[in-house]
């Protein structure tokens, strides 16, 4: 059995600014090749708001046609979580800690060997109340 993979990898911007619209271009490369995929894993690295790459499979018609989001994963840091949960962020503007949490289908907690047992509990109770 053959299995081709493709990673095409995008560095021009934010996903919530010019990444979208590259993201567009890709999916439509990407279904123009290929009519039958099984499955597309789109990775925003860092602190990146999920909404714009989310709404890429509902906003764009031909997409949605041929792509559905099955779901949105957040590798959660769990040493540093609770710094970015507390952020101060400027008037209108969002945390975007806190829109990942709430965004996510799944929470991965990763860096739990270096957080107390009473920290894990405070801070996944901390997760459940924004997811």
């Amino acid at each position: 059995m053959q299995v081709d993979e493709e990673i095409i990898e995008m560095m021009n911007g934010c996903s919530c600014c010019t990444v979208r619209q590259d993201l567009i271009v890709v999916l439509r490369k990407l279904f123009s090749k290929t009519p039958y995929i099984d499955g597309i894993i789109i990775e925003t690295t860092g602190m990146a708001d999920p909404a714009p790459v989310a709404q890429t499979f509902f906003l764009e018609e031909d997409i949605a046609s041929f792509a559905r989001l099955d779901g949105i994963v957040t590798l959660v840091d769990a040493k540093h979580i609770e710094q970015h949960l507390d952020e101060e962020k400027p008037e209108r503007a969002e945390n975007e800690a806190v829109e990942q949490v709430a965004f996510a289908d799944r929470l991965l907690l990763n860096k739990t060997d270096l957080v107390t047992e009473s920290d894990l509990v405070r801070i996944e109770n901390r997760l459940c109340g924004i997811n």
